[in-house]
Formats: C-alpha cells, sequence, structure tokens
C-alpha cells in the first residue's frame, strides 16, 4: 500500500483489531466484489514509539512476520473476490517497555491478526 488515498480509506471507514496481548493492532479496509482482488499491507510505526533504529526494526519484524503466514489469507481473498488493505502497527508496545524484541514475539501476535481477519472475509 503507497498512495495516500488508500491510507485514507482504511483509516477512515476500516475496522481495528487488536491482537490477544494488545500488543499489536492491525486496521484494515475490506472490497467485496473487487476485481484485482488480493491483499495490499503497509506497517506504520509513530514516531514517538522510539528511535529510528527500533522502530525499523519492528517493520522488518512485522513485514517478515506477515510474509511467512500470508498464504492462507491471500488465497482466501483471491477466491472470495476481495481486495483486502490491511496497516499493522505496535499499539502499547515501545522502545522503552522492550528495548529489544525477537521476532519470535512478534509472529504469534500478528498470526492472531491475520486468523481474525481471516474470519471476517
Amino acid at each position: 500500500m503507497k498512495s495516500k488515498n488508500e491510507f485514507d480509506l482504511v483509516y477512515s471507514a476500516g475496522e481495528i483489531l487488536f491482537s490477544s496481548s494488545q500488543k499489536f493492532k492491525a486496521v484494515f479496509f475490506i472490497q467485496r466484489e473487487s476485481e484485482p482482488s488480493g491483499i495490499k499491507t503497509a506497517f506504520a510505526v509513530s514516531r514517538k514509539s522510539g528511535i529510528a533504529v527500533w522502530r525499523n526494526r519492528i517493520k522488518r519484524l512485522l513485514r517478515e512476520s506477515y510474509r511467512l503466514n500470508k498464504k492462507e489469507i491471500c488465497s482466501e481473498a483471491v477466491i472470495k473476490k476481495m481486495r483486502v488493505f490491511i496497516v499493522f502497527s505496535p499499539n502499547t508496545i515501545n522502545q522503552k517497555n522492550s528495548r529489544k524484541i525477537l521476532l519470535k514475539e512478534v509472529m504469534p501476535e500478528v498470526n492472531d491478526l491475520m486468523n481474525k481477519i481471516r474470519t471476517r472475509l
């Protein structure tokens, strides 16, 4: 997801889901009966969360967890001819309370969010 129009659409008309531990959130919007079907994602981290190195690491970990778990949700969106826009971002997690964060901490949270979105397709 790159265009301002897509971000505006997601943030104005989309739904917000939180992971089970409330550390991460996903804002998503579903277009039904859309012809280029599939999923468009973005990963956003607020500047207040921490220094650039920490924010970039969070985005890398979110991207990697999404990449490893995207097959089911992508295939379901294509089968049902839907276009799904998702923005993943941290909710309660920041540099002060989680100095070092690992992929094994992020992946179950992202997987949980993706399963919640998949049930709403």
